[in-house]
C-alpha cells in the first residue's frame, strides 16, 4: 500500500499534525462528473455547516499525508496514528460512538456509550475500560478527540480561520458518492502562513463535511487529507456501542478524575501557553515540561508510556540548529508550517515561515 494513502480515523485531525490549533488538511480527486446542485452562497453555506446535525452514521475515514515528516516511529506522539490501514468510525447521533483502527493484522477498538470509554488493543489481547463520573463529563469533553471525525474537525477550522478568509463556493464534487458543494478559504493578503487555501466538501443533503483539504504555497499536490471514502446515514445498531472482551483479555479499568496535581499541571500549561497573532498566522506558544528534553520518563509512566527515544538526539537529527535575538534552539519544518524548541524550552509553532515564529518567541 502506498503510505501515503492510508487511511485513519479523523482523530489524526485533532492530534497529530495541528499547527498552532489550525487543522491542516487536504483532499482527493473527486470521481465522476460534478454534480447539479442548486446555487447557494457561501456565508449560507457556512452557516449551515456550522448549525449541522446530520445524526446517525456510519463511515470509513482515509488520511493521506504528504508533509515530509521524518520517519521516526513511535518517538514522537502521534505520529504512529498515521500508518493505520484503515478506519472505521460509526456513531449514533447522539454521543455515542466507536472507531475500529486495522494496521496490518492488529486492530484497536474505541468504543463509548457515554459514560464509559473502553480502548481494546487486539495485539496483546488487552483493553482498558474508563468509567466518566457525570461531572467530570461535564468540566471535560473526556474522548471527544479520539473520536472525533470531519465535521467536528470542520467546525474547529472555521472557528480559527473565517474571520480572516476570503470564503467562496468553487462548485460541486462527488465525495464519497454524495453530491457536495466546494466552500473555499482563502487567506486574506494581509495573512503571513505557508498555507494557500482549504476546501470544505460539504455533503448537499445533510450539510455535513465529508472531506477537508489544504493546499501549501508553491506545492500542486495536497500536503495532508482527511475525507470519509463512503458513509451512510442511518440509524446505527445499540449494540454496536457496548463492548465485551474477549476472552482471556486483560482488563485494567480506572475511573477518570481531574485531581489536584492534575488540575495544577493544567493551569500551568494554561498559563505558559499564549496565542500570537490570530487567524491563519497564529503562533502558539509555550513551555515544554522539564523532563521532556531530558529523556526521563514522566512521573508513573513504564514502558510504552515512558520515553521512547533520547529527544536531544532527534533534535539534532531532524531539526535545524537555529539561533536569533530570541535566543537559540531547534526548528523543525514541514509542507504546512513549522516549530521552535529553544535550548530553555520555550516553543513556537504555527502554518507560518519561521521569520514569524521567531517574532513570536521575542513577544514578552
Amino acid at each position: 500500500m502506498d503510505p501515503k494513502k492510508k487511511a485513519i480515523t479523523a482523530a489524526v485531525v485533532g492530534t497529530a499534525l495541528g499547527v498552532g490549533g489550525l487543522v491542516v488538511v487536504a483532499m482527493p480527486a473527486s470521481a465522476g462528473d460534478a454534480p447539479k446542485l442548486p446555487a447557494i452562497s457561501a456565508e449560507d453555506l457556512v452557516q449551515s455547516v456550522m448549525t449541522a446535525d446530520p445524526g446517525p452514521f456510519d463511515g470509513t475515514v482515509s488520511v493521506s499525508n504528504d508533509l515530509g515528516l521524518p520517519a521516526v516511529g513511535g518517538a514522537i506522539p502521534g505520529m504512529s496514528a498515521l500508518n493505520v490501514d484503515s478506519a472505521h468510525v460509526f456513531s449514533d447521533g447522539t454521543g455515542k460512538a466507536k472507531i475500529s483502527l486495522t494496521n496490518g493484522a492488529s486492530q484497536e477498538t474505541i468504543v463509548r456509550d457515554g459514560t464509559t470509554v473502553w480502548d481494546y488493543h487486539s495485539s496483546n489481547n488487552s483493553a482498558t475500560k474508563t468509567t466518566i463520573p457525570a461531572d467530570v463529563a461535564t468540566q471535560h469533553d473526556m474522548g471527544a478527540g479520539e473520536l472525533a471525525d470531519p465535521a467536528t474537525a470542520t467546525k474547529e477550522l472555521l472557528a480559527k480561520v473565517r474571520e480572516n478568509s476570503t470564503v467562496s463556493v468553487d462548485g460541486t464534487a462527488n465525495v464519497a458518492d454524495r453530491p457536495a458543494y466546494e466552500l473555499v478559504f482563502t487567506p486574506k493578503p494581509t495573512e503571513r502562513t505557508l498555507l494557500r487555501e482549504i476546501r470544505v466538501a460539504v455533503d448537499s443533503q445533510t450539510r455535513m463535511p465529508l472531506r477537508l483539504s489544504v493546499l501549501s504555497n508553491g506545492t500542486t499536490a495536497p500536503a495532508l487529507q482527511v475525507a470519509f471514502t463512503d458513509v451512510k446515514f442511518a440509524p446505527q445498531s445499540a449494540d454496536l456501542f457496548t463492548f465485551t472482551p474477549p476472552q482471556g483479555a486483560k482488563v485494567t479499568e480506572k475511573t477518570a478524575k481531574v485531581d489536584d496535581q492534575t488540575k495544577a499541571l493544567a493551569d500551568e500549561a494554561k498559563q505558559d501557553t499564549k496565542l500570537v497573532g490570530d487567524g491563519w498566522d497564529t503562533v502558539i506558544t509555550g513551555k515544554v515540561p522539564a523532563d521532556a528534553l531530558s529523556g526521563k520518563k514522566p512521573a508513573g509512566a513504564s514502558g510504552a508510556e515512558g520515553r521512547n527515544a533520547d529527544p536531544q538526539q532527534l533534535l539534532s537529527r531532524f531539526a535545524k540548529r537555529v539561533n536569533g535575538t530570541w535566543g537559540s534552539g531547534y526548528l523543525f519544518t514541514t509542507k504546512v508550517g513549522g516549530a521552535v524548541l529553544t535550548d530553555d524550552g520555550r516553543f513556537a509553532a504555527g502554518a507560518v515561515p519561521e521569520q514569524v515564529l521567531y517574532e513570536a518567541l521575542g513577544q514578552k
